[in-house]
């Protein structure tokens, strides 16, 4: 299980190392510690097991899921959660993908490990009667699945969109003799002059408080989407010391008072510094602190008939808290937009886990997802899944395309939003 998880994530060695400064002996310490850590959940699973196994195959199938179930629920709520990597994923472009709208990634992750035992346990046993049925009528149910029902849902209308895609070096972003004044430059033409009615830019895209700004920054920005017909989503920290800062999304549109989301999910030792933990983060080179939370189910940004609910880098992961605004549908998305800036882990598989996580809630929910990237992935994904748009990677542009917003509900959406 740590051999799995460090290979899962081990590029945050890179975030603290070479960006953080680091020893690289104790990064790769930390990496390890927290994989050993989160395999106590399996650990926990697996002796749950050997203890009460029952004799019939069916049911230890049936015990091993509920348990690797169980795991991975915990791992991805306690101690606010790391979920990354979880074994649904694998599946994004499997057929137990269509099982995503009804039981989600935890439930995609528990039918794998149902088959799996299953396949493994019949592998190591003496075949008896009737295993050469029972396998045969599993492997057909599983390639059936790509034709199971799709949940209903209504297209809501089409959103032309631009998303930026800065590409400013993680070392140089917070700079303000180098990465400042280019992100400042270029996210403030780009803005000004991307050719759709929804401009997206990435997480910190503006990477100073607003009123740290030089004179008449932000007011240019705003007078921008002040007339006219178009709108922008803009990553941005927001607060003070007596209120607190904010990692936040600002959202601009003509005749209406500024949006404001501000992230609820906060990210470990990188937005929030737990409790015993200040030590740690003492010995790297980078300023961390503790920003504040923002509130469950805030405002969402309404533009062009379509309801769009932005969440900031990893929150994303955390379906359960995006399905809790499926609960009333008046307000209920059309769209989700995220954005994100994951330079701090290089040109590594970290961009190609966090699109396949995008793609996961967007089917999950049958909504598509904006992304608007620092670095990469920046993509439009569809309702299904399937990415529509892609710009590459490490690259400074714009990425210009069009959304399908849709509006129903999935029964996965319904029962998280409960």
């Amino acid at each position: 299980g740590t051999a799995w998880l460090c290979g899962t994530f081990w590029w945050l060695f890179i975030s603290m190392h070479t960006y953080g400064g680091l020893a690289a002996p104790l990064a790769a310490l930390a990496v390890l510690g927290l994989a050993a850590f989160l395999t106590l959940y399996y650990a926990f699973a697996s002796a749950m097991f050997v203890r009460y196994a029952p004799v019939g195959r069916l049911a230890r199938a049936a015990l091993f899921a509920s348990l690797w179930l169980l795991a991975e629920l915990l791992r991805g709520h306690w101690f606010t959660g790391f979920p990354w990597g979880a074994g649904g994923y694998a599946h994004v472009d499997g057929p137990l993908a269509t099982l995503a709208p009804w039981l989600g990634v935890y439930g995609i992750g528990a039918v794998a490990a149902f088959v799996a035992f299953g396949l493994a346990d019949a592998a190591r046993r003496r075949p008896v009667r009737g295993d050469w049925a029972a396998a045969a009528g599993l492997i057909a149910l599983v390639a059936l699945l790509p034709w199971l029902p799709a949940p209903g849902g209504a297209d809501s209308g089409r959103l032309p969109v631009a998303l930026l895609q800065g590409n400013i070096p993680q070392n140089e972003k917070f700079q303000p003799g180098s990465g400042v004044p280019q992100a400042l430059e270029w996210y403030a033409e780009a803005l000004r002059w991307a050719p759709a009615p929804l401009v997206v830019a990435p997480e910190t895209a503006i990477p100073l408080l607003p009123r740290s700004l030089p004179e008449g920054y932000w007011q240019s920005l705003a007078d921008s989407f002040a007339n006219g017909h178009r709108a922008a989503l803009i990553g941005v920290p927001l607060g003070g010391r007596a209120a607190g800062y904010f990692n936040s999304v600002v959202g601009l549109q003509p005749g209406k008072a500024p949006y404001r989301y501000d992230k609820q999910h906060l990210v470990p030792f990188g937005e929030f510094v737990p409790p015993m933990f200040r030590w740690f983060t003492d010995l790297m080179n980078i300023p961390l602190g503790d920003f504040g939370r923002g509130g469950p189910l805030q405002a969402v940004f309404e533009w062009q008939g379509q309801r769009l609910v932005p969440n900031v880098c990893y929150e994303d992961l955390f379906g359960e808290e995006i399905g809790a605004y499926f609960g009333n549908a008046a307000r209920a998305p059309t769209v989700l937009v995220n954005v994100s800036n994951i330079a701090w882990f290089g040109d590594t598989v970290a961009i190609d886990q966090h699109l396949a996580i995008s793609r996961m809630r967007a089917i999950e929910f049958a909504r598509p997802m904006l992304r608007a990237t620092n670095t990469g992935a920046t993509a439009i994904i569809d309702h299904t899944g399937q990415v529509t748009h892609l710009f590459p990677r490490h690259t400074r542009g714009i990425l210009v395309g069009e959304v399908e917003g849709r509006t129903g509900i999935t029964p996965y959406g319904w029962w998280v939003s409960r």
